[in-house]
């Protein structure tokens, strides 16, 4: 292991080159032409060389072709829109589906007008906020369940 020599801090020569500051203009290697002529193409070669490299030794399978006119049964969007895509399969009336959607926001907005948020930071000294908080987490687990689930399990979750 080798010895690092501490620079003494008390060299006028030092304290002068310190004072002026310690970027590349005055300290260490410039950056031009050292970094930006050599070490970056070797590394930018280097990143295309590993993908190349790994395109070749594991080339990526190809499927069946897409079919526009042939829907699969069961389309399932991201995990964090299946409460919304459950409520949207299960209701039957698209426009009250939408607007149970829109209600969510809505109710969101009004918590803050129903308690005065500034007064208590505390979330047990505001129950409804809590309460609301609480009950929407279980509603959306309960929501994102039932919609990996068939449209017949998917409201008791295959419980009942």
């Amino acid at each position: 292991m080798g010895v690092t020599k501490r620079p003494d801090l008390n060299d006028p020569l030092l304290r002068a080159k310190l004072a002026k500051g310690m970027g590349h203009n005055y300290y260490g290697e410039p950056a031009w032409p050292n970094d930006l002529l050599y070490i970056f193409p070797v590394v930018i070669m280097g990143t295309i060389a590993c993908n190349v490299g790994l395109a070749v030794l594991e080339p990526a399978m190809l499927g069946e072709p897409a079919d526009p006119f042939a829907t699969p049964l069961e389309i399932l969007p991201e995990w964090y829109f299946f409460p919304v895509f459950q409520i949207l399969r299960t209701v039957p009336n698209k426009i009250l589906g939408v607007l149970l959607m829109v209600s969510i926001p809505a109710g969101l907005l009004t918590i803050p007008f129903l308690e005065n948020v500034n007064q208590f930071q505390n979330p047990f000294r505001r129950p409804v906020s809590t309460s609301m908080f609480l009950i929407g987490i279980v509603v959306s687990f309960w929501l994102g369940v039932g919609a990996i689930l068939p449209i017949e399990k998917s409201l008791t979750l295959g419980l009942f």
